[in-house]
């Protein structure tokens, strides 16, 4: 009797997730994997989902992207226009795991993906991490700025240096000082002012993208002259971003954060 009371006392504590995928053997699957860690409940679909949810409330939701009928966006969509659930972070655990995809489940408020297939340590980790967000405060994603304007580079530093790791570097006259400094560091993204005297943003963007391990960094650029010429060269080189000086320091962070986690995600799904 004692020793079933405290399995009950144990499974109260533990804490409750909804899987949602339109495959059982998914559903069945990663129940019985996560079973000895959280309280698990599964709908096999959008209408299930929403019938556990009148008598669950998860401390998070395990999402497939591509379902039947309404697909894993449709379904984030509903959860957040509605204020009993918008709060309950959402995961994707999907083989839909490109990059489109993944920006855009974080535009509509996913904190993570998951690639099918997938291992338990790391499932089981991106969970902990929603749960213990403390898990990972210690490893800022690191940001390279470019700029020939010392009061920005202060700027930028003092507006970002709580949240990345933030180099900076003021306009350089020669490419070479660029490859030196890559060759210490490898960040996660990178800042770049597009008019410089001596070599400009577009020139090291070029640089940049010449170099296989620095393809897909993301590259922003800081502009105070947001001419046609300077947008379609930030196009060439696919930057994610393109902004006008003065730099509103909340549209920095908000944009900032949504293409390092993209990055940072798809490099982790490889």
């Amino acid at each position: 009797m004692e020793n079933t009371e405290k399995m009950e006392k144990a499974k109260e504590n533990l804490r409750k997730i909804i899987y949602v995928d339109d495959i059982t053997f998914h559903l069945m699957s990663v129940k019985d994997r996560l079973k000895k860690h959280y309280e698990i409940y599964t709908a096999q679909s959008v209408e299930t989902l929403f019938k556990v949810l009148d008598n669950v409330i998860p401390d998070l939701i395990l999402l497939d992207v591509n379902m039947p009928g309404a697909d894993g966006f449709d379904v984030i969509r509903k959860l957040k226009a509605d204020t009993r659930f918008s709060g309950v972070p959402v995961i994707f655990l999907t083989a839909q795991n490109d990059k489109q995809s993944i920006r855009t489940g974080l535009k509509l408020g996913a904190v993570d993906f998951v690639s099918k297939p997938f291992s338990d340590a790391t499932l089981i980790e991106c969970i902990e991490h929603v749960f213990n967000p403390e898990i990972r405060k210690d490893i800022k994603p690191s940001i390279l700025a470019i700029d020939d304007d010392p009061s920005m580079l202060q700027s930028l530093n003092a507006i970002l240096s709580d949240l990345y790791t933030v180099y900076t570097v003021p306009g350089v006259k020669e490419e070479k000082r660029i490859i030196e400094f890559l060759k210490k560091i490898t960040p996660d993204l990178f800042l770049l002012d597009c008019n410089m005297p001596a070599l400009s943003g577009l020139s090291i963007a070029s640089l940049i993208r010449s170099i296989p391990l620095y393809e897909e960094i993301p590259i922003m650029f800081l502009t105070a002259e947001n001419t046609m010429d300077n947008m379609y060269g930030a196009m060439e080189f696919e930057a994610c971003e393109f902004l006008t000086k003065p730099i509103d320091r909340e549209v920095l962070r908000e944009k900032l954060a949504l293409h390092l986690k993209d990055f940072i995600l798809r490099r982790r799904m490889r």
